[in-house]
């Protein structure tokens, strides 16, 4: 792609290409924006250069000479990823007549072993993310083995395209996110999106409870000090919000671990109150740069359902294996059948010794087989604390979406000097959990959103069922029928509106609403309701009390 762009406009200067999920990107400095007509013209070259058959060669350099020749190839992005790499040596790649590129590799043999692709989009990008660089355009692309695949993941696009949360929230009026009066990357919850969280909440503060989890409130400042003992001041700053009180020095929280260990470090502890296990739904707030904000998924302001476990050493995997049991668990009630998981090591970035860190991987390693799971190592991308596991839900497209995580700490119980006394009557360090099982609430109803395409099961929808009285005459009946739903606990509205039937048939669908009644002057002399199921259409007439012991059953197994 890049080979094409340079063919097509020779002025334009090369970014970075990387592979991600899904596909691969190109940024590109080109003075003129590209239109749509620019990536079929993108496309068309790069089919020419795949006919020609073009080999890749692999050449290594020395680093100045490779500085050299991208100076003269007037590439300056590249001058600068060279400069900044440690190695002495840099490995280059040229393909056609005159492009070169710098890449680590490995590379297919010739551009003949391309088979199908689909330039995708374009977008902006800041140089190196910062907004103080220069804004480059970066095409989104994707290729895939055969013709049929890519045709598949073109037509997930176009239904992703229906189910973006960012269109779905405001038009079925769940929130929305942007206000420019408030400010970017601040989610606005309307009353429906409100009654929403609080059963996803609820739900979670429940089962919690059943599992043995006390349920804890920290604030939402702290004072720097606390966030400098636990390492976050000088890992994570760029993301915190500081402020200063009367000469001090605050931060608005950004995670939730320091609370809950000041509400561990509150009293002395004995091995017999262990495992403590400390669960909030805590707010945080995160310095997003606004070119990372995407709906939902990224946002400033963002609650976890996060949890603290402090146990003994000998409790360690069988704590960590239940909060394997629980994200599973609570996944399964949501719809999500389907996960992937990875186990992130090391960082190059961390704190706590080498072996605290073995001890802390091998425990969450050794969980995960015994547990018989599936999983994937994600080398250096663990908590500059600790490793962890990431379970990320797939959702009704196949998409992943990071939710859950399990991170296994030695590092801050010592930082705080937390300690609980032994059988023998001594002082020993206890071990950390983090956990959290939605991640996100934010997130997670980002991508329930999407998973169900606005069209939650009826346990889950804000409003279960509308009630469409067809004259003024039955109107004191819908009522009456209503106060008997909203008695058994379900949430109805009323459309009462001077409108046609099958108008407000049409917008109760259209507001993706399970069950439609429909009440007339039959209905009313018999107890009766006409019901409407969403994408069934049409069950007939049933009693009222009927209905109502069939819907509370259907609330009731989470259907």
């Amino acid at each position: 792609m890049a080979q094409a762009v340079k063919e097509l406009w020779p002025e334009a200067r090369l970014g970075i290409g990387p592979s991600i999920e899904g596909g691969f990107y190109y940024d590109f400095d080109k003075k003129e924006p590209f239109t749509d007509e620019d990536l079929v013209k993108i496309e068309k070259k790069m089919r020419e250069i795949i006919a020609k058959s073009e080999p890749f060669t692999r050449e290594e350099l020395p680093k100045a000479e490779a500085l050299k020749l991208f100076k003269k190839l007037n590439e300056p992005y590249k001058e600068e990823l060279i400069a900044n790499l440690p190695d002495e040596t840099v490995s280059i790649y040229k393909t056609g007549k005159s492009f070169t590129d710098l890449c680590r590799g490995p590379h297919i043999k010739s551009t003949a072993e391309i088979k199908a692709f689909k330039l995708l989009s374009v977008a902006g990008a800041y140089w190196h993310g910062l907004e103080t660089n220069p804004m480059l355009q970066r095409i989104y692309a994707t290729c895939f083995e055969t013709q049929k695949q890519l045709d598949e993941y073109s037509a997930n696009l176009e239904e992703a395209k229906k189910r973006d949360h960012r269109k779905l929230g405001p038009a079925l009026e769940l929130f929305d996110i942007y206000h420019e009066e408030a400010g970017a990357g601040l989610v606005f919850y309307h009353p429906k999106g409100a009654i929403l969280r609080k059963i996803i909440e609820d739900y979670e503060k429940d089962e919690h409870l059943k599992r043995g989890y006390q349920i804890v409130v920290t604030p939402h400042i702290m004072q720097a000090e606390l966030w400098k003992t636990s390492g976050h001041y000088d890992y994570y700053k760029e993301n915190m919000y500081t402020f200063k009180i009367e000469e001090r020095e605050f931060v608005l929280k950004p995670m939730n671990c320091p609370g809950h260990i000041l509400i561990y470090k509150s009293k002395m502890r004995s091995y017999k109150d262990l495992p403590l296990r400390l669960f909030e739904l805590g707010t945080v707030y995160r310095h997003e740069k606004a070119g990372v904000l995407h709906g939902l998924l990224r946002v400033r302001g963002f609650t976890q359902d996060d949890a603290h476990i402090f146990c003994l050493p000998e409790q360690l995997r069988a704590e960590i294996k239940a909060v394997i049991d629980f994200v599973f668990d609570t996944m399964k009630v949501f719809g999500f059948k389907d996960v992937a998981i990875e186990l992130s090591t090391r960082p190059e970035k961390h704190i706590g010794s080498d072996e605290d860190w073995l001890a802390a991987t091998d425990a969450l390693e050794g969980a995960l087989k015994e547990k018989g799971l599936q999983y994937e190592i994600n080398a250096g991308e663990g908590a500059f604390y600790g490793p962890k596991i990431d379970i990320k839900l797939k959702d009704a497209l196949k998409r992943s979406w990071q939710c859950a995580t399990i991170q296994c700490d030695f590092a801050l119980p010592k930082r705080f000097n937390l300690a609980y006394i032994d059988s023998e009557g001594k002082e020993r360090q206890p071990i950390m959990l983090h956990r959290v099982l939605l991640g996100s609430v934010e997130r997670f109803i980002g991508a329930l959103t999407e998973h169900y395409n606005g069209e939650f099961p009826v346990w889950l929808a804000p409003v279960q069922v509308e009630m469409i009285p067809i004259k003024d005459t039955v109107k004191e009946y819908a009522e009456n029928t209503k106060k008997q739903l909203e008695e058994a606990g379900v949430r109805v509205e009323i459309d009462a509106r001077n409108e046609t039937l099958d108008k407000k048939i049409r917008n109760a669908e259209v507001n993706k609403i399970p069950y439609i009644l429909v009440v007339g002057e039959r209905e009313a002399k018999s107890g009766s309701v006409a019901v409407r199921r969403k994408g069934k259409g049409d069950q007939g007439a049933k009693k009222t009390e009927d209905f109502i012991r069939e819907l509370k059953e259907e609330i009731k197994n989470r259907a």
